[in-house]
C-alpha cells in the first residue's frame, strides 16, 4: 500500500508599523495578491510587527477572510499582541478569526 501526503503551501505576510486608512488598500491588495496564488492553501499574517490596527485595517482583514472562505482557503492571524488582541475581541472578531 502507498502512502499519499499533501502538505499544504503557507504563504506568511508580515505587516508592520500601523495598519490604517493610509496604506490599508494596499495591505488588502497584498492580502488579495496571496491568497489568489494557486499553490496557496493557507494564508498566514503575522502581526507581531504592528504598532496599531484601525477600522480600515481591521476590514482589510475581514475582506480577505472573506475571499479565503470564498476560495476553499485559510487565512491564520499570528502573534497577535494584546493590544491588537483587544480590538479583535471589542469587535468580536476574535470569534471569525482563526488566532494561532
Amino acid at each position: 500500500m502507498q502512502a499519499v501526503l499533501k502538505c499544504p503551501k503557507v504563504t506568511l505576510i508580515r505587516p508592520q508599523g500601523c495598519l490604517n486608512a493610509a496604506n490599508a488598500l494596499e495591505f488588502k491588495r497584498d492580502l488579495t495578491t496571496a491568497l489568489t496564488q494557486d499553490d496557496t492553501s493557507i494564508l498566514l499574517v503575522d502581526l507581531a510587527a504592528v504598532e496599531s490596527l484601525d477600522s480600515a485595517g481591521l476590514m482589510a482583514l475581514v475582506s480577505a477572510l472573506k475571499l479565503a472562505g470564498s476560495l476553499g482557503r485559510s487565512l491564520q492571524l499570528g502573534s497577535v499582541s494584546p493590544s491588537i488582541r483587544i480590538i479583535f475581541e471589542l469587535t468580536q472578531l476574535d470569534q471569525v478569526f482563526e488566532i494561532v
